[in-house]
């Protein structure tokens, strides 16, 4: 048997406990879990100074599911559009209890797939139907004139080259998938779709037979009263400007809103912010330049994109993570979390400590010496100082706002909305 094999087979029989925390020279004592506050609060995260570019871990863990108890009350006048998806259920909650401070829900439900010569639209089964009443019957305002709209995500899948070759070049073939599309809006009396298309196709093949696509998609869906949100990429130096000014300037006069994807700019490659403000102002502007024609009407149409989750990093790569994981790595934090002035986002360290007896100390660490892990990790999540700066920028720029993706994040971040 491999040392290797025998050590995994020792960890088995052994119970070994490991907790993260900072460095420190001497093991303290477990502090006191802060007392977790829940709910509807009288005072909202600006009245209880909880906006700070350098926010306290305790402050964090305490408050984090709270909200102020006027979920109605709007911050950001831009239009705010929020996605949920079906693998992540407290998304369907803050869809719900949020609901008038969002213009747009947008379920990630659907998919365009071809069978045989036919086009069909896969993941109807998620669609609930009983939430869209709530989400549509909690979104209305005082005056009954104006509720949130419903315009769910799409994106083709399991095409082949061959398949997209046709849709592309074959304008009946383009009015076919516009019927399958329409029909399930209407059915479910949806207000509009999101496709997400721009990102996979662009750099690949003309401009002119992409804007083909878009552009018949988005007038077969406005003669039945249906509009169209496209997702595009933002500015970066390795992909280069897959859309810019002069895309924005053929489409946005068909198109009712561009949804931005304004993260990710980090990888575990190569590891850092989220989303630096740099980065986001720079997207808005390579599509929008300052004082381009009509610059008010296209930022307007500009949906800023915002990160409700963020990444840890580890020596071994690490990853996205959620709320859930995040709680589990702040709460080692003792004090505040750093402030990355450049960036404007707050990030932490936090190191493995092993707990329990010598050999089980022992043990692990063999283990995590085998395979080459140190146990750091640093890890960037949005706070409410980071996400507010971004709103700001949005109301500077004139842009409106999409959030990827609701639940998420904290609760108490939609205080700021």
């Amino acid at each position: 048997m491999r040392t290797s094999d025998a050590l995994l087979l020792l960890l088995a029989l052994i119970p070994v406990q490991a907790t993260l925390s900072p460095d420190s020279p001497k093991q303290k004592a477990k502090a006191k879990e802060p007392n977790v506050l829940r709910g509807p609060q009288e005072g909202d995260v600006f009245s209880l100074g909880l906006v700070s570019h350098e926010p306290l871990a305790k402050d964090i863990l305490t408050n984090h599911r709270t909200y102020f108890k006027d979920t109605g009350l709007r911050r950001f006048n831009g239009t705010t559009l929020g996605y949920v998806t079906p693998w992540n259920s407290h998304g369907y909650d803050v869809a719900k209890i949020f609901a008038k401070k969002f213009d747009i829900i947008s379920p990630v439900w659907l998919q365009v797939v071809k069978q045989g010569d036919d086009y069909q639209v896969a993941g109807v089964h998620d669609i609930d139907a009983g939430w869209l009443s709530d989400v549509r019957r909690k979104g209305k305002q005082a005056d009954n004139q104006r509720t949130v709209k419903v315009f769910p995500r799409f994106i083709f899948e399991h095409f082949t080259d061959r398949d997209i070759k046709l849709l592309l070049s074959d304008a009946k073939e383009r009015s076919r998938v516009n019927e399958a599309l329409i029909k399930v809006c209407k059915d479910n009396r949806f207000d509009g779709l999101v496709l997400e298309v721009w990102s996979q196709l662009a750099g690949r093949i003309d401009d002119n037979i992409l804007y083909n696509l878009i552009l018949q998609m988005a007038k077969d869906l406005q003669k039945q009263k249906l509009r169209l949100i496209l997702v595009v990429p933002p500015y970066r130096k390795d992909t280069g400007n897959l859309f810019g000014e002069r895309h924005m300037e053929k489409l946005y006069k068909h198109i009712f809103a561009f949804s931005l994807m304004t993260y990710d700019f980090s990888s575990v490659q190569r590891p850092g912010a989220n989303a630096p403000l740099y980065f986001v102002r720079k997207a808005v502007e390579m599509i929008a330049p300052e004082g381009c024609p009509d610059m008010e009407a296209k930022r307007a149409k500009i949906l800023l994109g915002l990160n409700m989750y963020g990444n840890d990093y580890t020596p071994d790569g690490g990853g996205p993570i959620t709320f859930g994981q995040y709680l589990d790595l702040v709460k080692h934090v003792k004090k505040h979390l750093t402030y990355d002035e450049r960036d404007v986002e707050n990030f932490f360290e936090v190191k493995w400590v092993f707990s329990g007896c010598f050999l089980k100390k022992l043990i692990l660490a063999f283990v995590l010496l085998f395979r080459n892990e140190n146990g750091r990790h640093i890890v960037f999540y949005p706070t409410l100082y980071s996400i507010n700066e971004r709103i700001k920028l949005a109301q500077e720029l004139g842009t409106g706002i999409s959030i990827w993706e609701l639940g998420q994040g904290l609760d108490y971040f939609y205080d700021l909305f």
